[in-house]
């Protein structure tokens, strides 16, 4: 599979539907080059990097975390360079690193409310055998905003709440004017049955609105113009957006 482009400096490798796997994001500057969420295994974190060396691009030095869900994360035991999560992330991926990985541990997270049947089914896609199965923490957790200088581009970290989960970390690039949200215009499937919160939903829209960006990269359906998004956005807060669709 090789890597999509969007703009001059941002490629991506495309979400797959089967295993939930989401878009992994690249973000080529001067310097050094970023990513965008670190996937679900050492196969996902392989398909990435193996596109990156065919485009001719180096690897990240960085790879920032938009969220803890392990479609996201269970790829960083396998990344090189430095990773950058929302200091929540870190919380709670502390928690995940406690989970047995067995069929029986699995079902009482989803009895308990921990986990969810949805997560479950496709994490088993993934992991034939659970016992490949490592947790491993982001090198560093934030709770401020923060700006990496990539030499000709700056871009910027925004560690703050979402609609989909409490650690979102949104990254933008104002020079593309892209803004990468992973799965944060999705609903919350594990506190509100896959439903927004109005206030923290309307806290979201808020925000984003206010950034200068023309291209919104999501986690698991092709990115979107800004209007589509927003556009979306207005479905799930009247409660129409379809749960487990291809924006998750």
């Amino acid at each position: 599979m090789s890597l999509q482009k969007l703009t001059d400096r941002v490629y991506y490798l495309p979400w797959n539907q089967e295993t939930d796997q989401p878009n992994l994001y690249y973000i080529h500057g001067r310097d050094f080059s970023v990513a965008v969420d670190a996937g679900q295994s050492r196969r996902h974190v392989e398909l990435f990097y193996d596109a990156i060396v065919q485009a001719g691009f180096p690897l990240p030095r960085y790879t920032v975390i938009t969220h803890w869900h392990w479609d996201h994360t269970f790829g960083l035991p396998y990344i090189q360079g430095e990773s950058i999560a929302h200091c929540l992330t870190v919380q709670q991926l502390k928690k995940v690193q406690a989970w047995a990985w067995t069929d029986e541990a699995m079902q009482e997270r989803e009895r308990a409310g921990e986990d969810i049947a949805f997560c479950n089914e496709h994490i088993r896609k993934e992991y034939p055998d659970l016992k490949d199965i490592a947790v491993s923490l982001p090198g560093r957790g934030t709770d401020t905003p923060e700006t990496l200088d990539m030499g000709d581009v700056q871009l910027h970290l925004f560690p703050m709440d979402s609609p989909h989960s409490r650690d979102a970390m949104l990254i933008w690039l104002p020079a593309e004017k892209v803004l990468f949200v992973g799965d944060a215009d999705c609903g919350d499937y594990y506190d509100n049955q896959g439903l927004a919160d109005p206030d923290r939903l309307e806290k979201y829209l808020e925000f984003i609105r206010g950034l200068d960006f023309e291209l919104c990269c999501i986690g698991h359906d092709a990115p979107e113009s800004r209007e589509e998004n927003l556009r979306n956005m207005l479905q799930l807060e009247m409660g129409k957006a379809e749960p487990f669709g291809g924006r998750k």
